[in-house]
């Protein structure tokens, strides 16, 4: 792997990376402990109609393009991948820099189509797919969503039923994929199938590149409990594709997926964070100090918070020393899912009824879109029980679970 000629100290990247947001954008207002300003959504997903979702989609690809363009969009990505080939912690604080800044909001399939798949391209992929896919995907000039999940397969990534079967030069796709945050607005999305039904599961499955404009592929929004149809299903009915949509050998789409579940605990560590000043901003609204028991619900609350906050210090420690993310990232996706799940419960013991009744009051029945969106994230990306194992396991050393 090649090497930066002349690498920037951090704070001379930050540096760098603030003259050049500042320049093509304003700073964030603050509405952070202002009540009844702003939007009061705290919503973790997009409760929105199809145009105006939509609309701000298309708005975060043209601010991807642009920081593509200027540089800053492959930060961390080797040299000979068209990279500036800076440690991963430089990747992190040009992250951190823009949150200041008032630039588009981009949805979860922003993160998956560039933090998720463009690594997994990267170590599995031929020098074909890389040049096909990686740039397209990292500037978001097309997008990208993971076909993973199944009805019948819960968490149980190894037991995906979607077959694929070799019919001469040619692979044909039959199942069903659900949860698919993203799709209605991908052009591809990768898919682990089963390719060998007579070995062990894990050793069965072989991944995908499918364009979901293909024959025989159907996608149909899902309605969630909060509100709104982030997630779809997704159908491959006879999807015909060549060899070279194959991504990785055949029988190693576990380890194909094993890369994008790796890329994602890392890149979700820090969901629900926007909602930290509104909740703070709320508790001081309902008159914490003169309750002892919102008081102690509510001190508790910030201090799993910033467990979570040191947690992540941690790991851009490690970051920075030029280590790799390890299993430790699963700690800090359990505990960021947990904390969704507590800020939530303490909306509720604020607002009570508020929470459930629309009383026309900024910022109270907003949060119930948070407290149906939080459950969602207990078992998005891993649950929270496959997140113990990884910990118990590859982080304390305990016996593995039978089989």
């Amino acid at each position: 792997m090649l090497q930066p000629k002349n690498l920037p100290t951090l704070e001379e990247f930050r540096a760098d990376a603030r003259q050049w947001l500042a320049g093509v954008a304003s700073p964030r207002e603050s509405h952070d402990n202002a009540w009844g300003e702003g939007s009061d959504s705290v919503a973790l997903f997009d409760n929105l109609e199809h145009a105006v979702e939509t609309e701000l989609v298309e708005a975060g690809k043209a601010w991807e393009r642009a920081r593509f363009d200027a540089g800053w969009g492959a930060i961390s990505w080797p040299i000979e991948e068209g990279g500036l080939g800076y440690p991963a912690i430089y990747a992190r604080a040009f992250d951190e820099e823009e949150r200041h800044f008032d630039v588009p909001r981009r949805s979860e399939i922003f993160e998956v189509t560039r933090k998720l798949i463009p690594p997994t391209i990267l170590k599995w992929g031929t020098d074909a797919q890389k040049t096909r896919w990686n740039r397209a995907f990292l500037r978001t000039d097309e997008m990208c969503c993971q076909l993973f999940s199944e009805p019948g397969a819960g968490s149980d990534l190894a037991g995906v039923a979607t077959k694929a079967t070799r019919d001469g030069d040619e692979w044909v796709l039959n199942g069903q994929k659900v949860w698919t945050s993203g799709a209605r607005f991908s052009e591809w999305g990768l898919a682990v199938c089963r390719t060998d039904s007579t070995v062990a599961k894990h050793a069965g499955l072989t991944a995908f590149m499918v364009p979901l404009d293909a024959p025989g592929v159907t996608v149909r929004p899902i309605r969630q409990m909060s509100g709104g149809s982030s997630f779809s299903e997704v159908f491959l009915d006879d999807v015909r594709l060549g060899d070279e949509y194959r991504l990785g050998p055949e029988g190693s789409g576990w380890s194909v997926a094993l890369t994008t579940l790796s890329a994602e605990r890392i890149a979700s560590n820090d969901l629900g964070a926007d909602a930290v000043p509104r909740m703070l901003a709320l508790a001081k609204r309902m008159g914490v100090a003169n309750s002892p028991f919102l008081r102690h619900a509510t001190v508790s609350w910030w201090s799993h918070i910033r467990i979570h906050e040191l947690n992540e210090h941690r790991v851009a420690a490690s970051l920075e020393a030029g280590e790799e993310p390890g299993p430790e990232g699963s700690i800090g996706r359990l505990y960021c899912t947990q904390n969704l799940t507590r800020t939530g419960d303490l909306a509720a013991q604020l607002l009570g009824p508020r929470l459930v009744a629309d009383v026309g009051e900024w910022g109270t029945y907003a949060w119930s879109e948070q407290f149906l969106g939080a459950p969602g994230y207990r078992i998005a990306g891993g649950s929270q029980e496959i997140q113990r194992n990884i910990i118990a396991e590859r982080v304390l050393g305990l016996p593995k679970e039978p089989k």
